[in-house]
């Protein structure tokens, strides 16, 4: 959630100064794009990866607090949910051999924090959604102790009016009402970041567009919530809607939500910069002392604070990052597409095909998006969501098509072709994405994987018995995902 806040209550008059000086931010990012260097020279990949906490029936525990006290490792941060930690891994080079290394020091990292939180009575699961949370485990006393939560909580509650509701209809029909944004903290995610210069950044973004769709089809891991099995990809639904500051009414006259695909290709990363200020209200309207215009003058770069926190607070699936380190702005997209785990590895051969299938696409003669319609990325990403392997794509040059034989025919050459292109050794590509082929071919991923298991056990329709069945599936998902075998090599049951 970023940037510490700790103002509690929010006038008309902050509103006000909040709105101006969030134009006057806009205005400075414009010219530092036209004008100032940019950091770009060595592009840097980044990866967050969001973690639940369960107790030892598998239940969520809700002592994050504790945890990372105990772990005491500052890659390590608080999350929404009392039963959520977010492990930050430093920004890196991909050539040769470094994802390799990324495994390595992933897993000790992991594995480190484990052993701290099993002390406590603790464990940590890699998965999309919770499949033993209930609605009882989302409460406003699960968010965590941090004032920026409880502010967000209050501002998306204050503009909506009225309780969240929650509606997935999928194999089963799931329809829920929360007065607080918690369920958002059932939505666990891996986090892809690439920096990028102001150039390059709207090809890269209507790239990681056209493939968003693809890669929640391969990398799907959300199948249950709350007791049903809904879409393959469940938090993609879910998270659009604990987010959602629209009533009917908005939503009706066509306000845009928070939890955001886009609507356009885009020719600057300035154009989502400046749809964030116009589209979108302040959920957190607190100045800082900063004035930007008086920096860039005097050759320093601004953090433009407000800029950034308000960007925070627009979800969308490819995010726009600016950020400064030793005094050098640099940009990033966001991909958070994709849920966590199954295992390190999985996570790590989801990032060989999304870098490797964007460099590709990116450098193409003819850019797929100049081929494919804005809304028929969006309607290939929800189908994916919704359906996991057994989803159809439209793709240029292919037409409609089966995701897993798309993969197969074109993706997985173009990938590791963009992989060639980034310097990463040959038997390193191989490996990973190897494991994407895998999937394919056995059409098993993390969700397919939950779904089959979970209805191997389970043999009734009692809420009670149901719970332990999903118990015992979690289990059993946790001892494969100690192994660090991918996915698509678990035996069923």
């Amino acid at each position: 959630m970023g940037e510490h806040v700790s103002q509690l209550t929010f006038t008309r008059q902050h509103r006000q100064l909040y709105r101006e000086k969030l134009r006057r931010c806009l205005d400075v990012f414009a010219r530092m794009l036209a004008e100032s260097k940019f950091d770009f020279e060595r592009p840097l990949t980044g990866l967050e990866i969001e973690l639940n906490l369960v107790d030892q029936a598998h239940d969520p525990v809700m002592r994050n607090a504790e945890v990372l006290h105990a772990i005491a490792d500052d890659s390590f941060q608080t999350e929404l949910g009392q039963f959520n930690i977010e492990i930050n891994v430093r920004p890196r080079s991909m050539a040769g051999t470094a994802a390799d290394d990324l495994e390595t020091e992933l897993r000790k990292s992991l594995n480190d924090a484990e052993a701290h939180s099993r002390a406590l009575g603790a464990h940590i699961v890699m998965i999309g959604i919770l499949p033993t949370l209930t609605p009882e485990h989302l409460t406003i006393d699960s968010i965590s102790a941090n004032p920026r939560y409880a502010m967000i909580n209050e501002q998306v509650l204050a503009a909506r009016g009225e309780d969240m509701h929650i509606q997935i209809d999928g194999p089963e029909r799931l329809s829920v009402y929360a007065d607080t944004i918690a369920p958002e903290a059932a939505c666990t995610s891996v986090q892809f970041h690439l920096q990028v210069s102001p150039q390059d950044y709207a090809a890269h973004w209507n790239a990681a567009q056209c493939m968003a769709g693809v890669q929640v089809a391969l990398g799907a891991n959300s199948p249950f919530l709350f007791g049903k099995e809904l879409w393959r990809e469940s938090r993609v639904a879910l998270f659009e809607q604990a987010t959602d500051t629209r009533p009917p009414e908005l939503k009706a006259q066509g306000v845009r939500p928070r939890v955001w695909f886009g609507e356009r290709w885009i020719t600057s990363i300035f154009d989502q910069f400046e749809e964030n200020v116009s589209y979108f209200p302040a959920l957190l309207p607190i100045c800082d002392d900063e004035d930007p215009e008086a920096m860039l003058l005097q050759g320093d770069t601004p953090r433009l604070w407000e800029l950034r926190v308000h960007n925070g607070t627009v979800y969308r699936w490819n995010r726009p990052v600016y950020d400064v380190h030793r005094n050098k702005p640099h940009l990033r997209i966001e991909n958070r597409v994709l849920p966590a785990g199954p295992t390190v590895v999985d996570v790590l051969a989801n990032g060989a095909f999304y870098y490797g299938l964007l460099r590709a696409l990116v450098e193409q003669e003819r850019p797929v998006w100049t081929q494919m319609s804005f809304a028929t990325a969006e309607e290939n990403f929800n189908a994916c969501a919704r359906r996991g392997l057994d989803a159809s794509v439209y793709w240029p040059g292919a037409g409609e098509v089966p995701v897993a034989e798309l993969v197969l025919r074109r993706l997985l050459p173009l990938a590791r072709a963009g992989l060639d292109a980034w310097g990463i050794d040959a038997s390193v590509s191989d490996r990973l994405l190897g494991i994407i082929e895998g999937r394919c071919v056995t059409h098993q991923n993390g969700a397919e994987w939950q779904a089959r298991t979970f209805h191997r056990i389970d043999d009734s329709e009692q809420p009670a018995e149901r719970r332990d069945a999903f118990r015992a599936m979690l289990g059993r998902y946790v001892e494969h995902m100690h192994t660090n075998e991918p996915v698509h090599t678990w035996p069923v049951g």
